[in-house]
């Protein structure tokens, strides 16, 4: 029986049905430049303002408090260089972590050619950042820290409302990239403490090519695109209204259905780990249990290499990552797996599976029966697990 499995919702998400049917219009017939003062433009100004109150009632932030990028890369982008830009003659010192996505990571080596001094954290076994650390890394010079919500690899939540109270207390800017925490979990700028947040609409089953920017009220931040007066004088560039009003769509219905959406989730999981870690030689990479993202499940198989279990699992009809998708195509292993501790050929054999809205257990059933196979095929093949069994290091 053909079957088609998606367990790659950490990578990009489907655009649900009522996300889109609010969008076509925005393609055919209320296509006005919001620029405009006529009334089609008009139209398509409100749709934009309907949106930014829904972001913004997501993060229970002010609607002027939103702005709408290309994607949660720029988001992430206009955070570090926008604030970095901003406040360089108060100091040239940024915190962030070693886990980072890369939207982050490379924007940092990027302010680093460019003057600014950067202090990477390490993280434990699962991920976390110390608070310590974070204290003893802050110096005179600090202007910002920037640390993710949830790692969109191994699933770590960290320790979000304690590093916005530290760095609120010491008077540094703190941004948060929660492109994979937004409509996952809930996310509350003000009891967390942070200045500036990245989302995008394609985790939460919105469109791909569009996100936003949360940046508090009253934080001076340059800006990162220049040209026209959009976005408040802050982003240029003719608005995508579609893209945003089915971000708006989007993450609306991921707020109201969390709860129980959720509730599913930890549930499939949870299963689908416990099965998969029944493997001779295998390990949970991140945290179990609430310190979890809902849907995301990282584990090591021991002796082979990941990419062999992706093809092997696309050839039955399962699609799964290795990590990041972002990185898929590169050969050397995840920049999370390493910083976790893993020795440079076990974490060649990482497999993510990202579970969605729309996941079944039945699915989940599929999966823990076929993954045992292609596993046993493969180290069969292995030169490492003819050494292991051999009794060789």
């Amino acid at each position: 029986m053909n079957r088609s499995i998606y367990m790659d919702h950490a990578a990009t998400t489907y655009v649900k049905p009522e996300v889109l049917e609010e969008m076509m219009p925005y393609f055919t017939t209320q296509f006005g430049n919001p620029s405009s003062i006529y009334t089609l433009s008009r139209g398509t100004n409100k749709a934009i303002d309907i949106a930014r109150d829904r972001v913004a009632k997501a993060l229970n932030a002010s609607s002027n408090e939103i702005y709408f990028t290309g994607g949660g890369s720029e988001a992430d982008n206009w955070a570090i260089k926008g604030i970095a830009s901003a406040h360089k003659q108060k100091g040239n010192h940024i915190i962030t972590t070693t886990i980072e996505h890369h939207a982050v990571l490379h924007t940092c080596e990027y302010l680093a050619k460019n003057g600014f001094e950067i202090t990477y954290l390490p993280v434990d076994e699962f991920g976390l950042i110390s608070i310590k650390d974070l204290e003893n890394a802050i110096t005179d010079k600090t202007i910002l820290v920037s640390i993710m919500f949830a790692n969109n690899e191994i699933g770590t939540i960290e320790p979000i409302k304690e590093i916005g109270a530290l760095c609120r207390s010491k008077k540094i800017f703190f941004h948060t990239d929660a492109v994979q925490a937004v409509g996952h979990i809930p996310v509350d700028v003000k009891e967390l403490n942070i200045d500036l947040l990245s989302l995008a609409a394609h985790k939460f089953y919105g469109p791909k090519g569009v996100g936003a920017l949360y940046v508090r009220k009253g934080i001076k931040i340059d800006n990162l695109i220049h040209g026209g007066g959009q976005e408040r004088n802050r982003r240029a560039g003719t608005e995508n209204i579609a893209g945003i009003v089915g971000l708006g769509k989007a993450i609306e219905l991921a707020v109201e259905n969390m709860e129980e959406n959720n509730k599913k989730l930890v549930f499939l999981r949870d299963k689908l780990i416990n099965g998969l870690l029944e493997i001779p030689h295998t390990r949970l990479n991140g945290p179990s249990g609430d310190g979890r993202l809902p849907g995301n499940s990282n584990i090591i198989f021991k002796f082979i290499e990941g990419e062999s279990i992706l093809l092997m699992l696309d050839a039955v009809g399962i699609a799964g990552s290795s990590g990041s998708a972002c990185t898929s195509g590169s050969l050397d292993p995840s920049h999370v797996l390493l910083a976790i501790g893993l020795p440079h050929e076990i974490a060649h054999g990482s497999l993510r599976l990202s579970l969605g809205d729309a996941t079944t257990e039945e699915e989940v059933d599929y999966v823990l029966q076929e993954v045992p196979k292609i596993i046993g095929r493969l180290r069969d093949l292995s030169p490492l697990w003819d050494d292991y069994l051999k009794g060789e290091k």
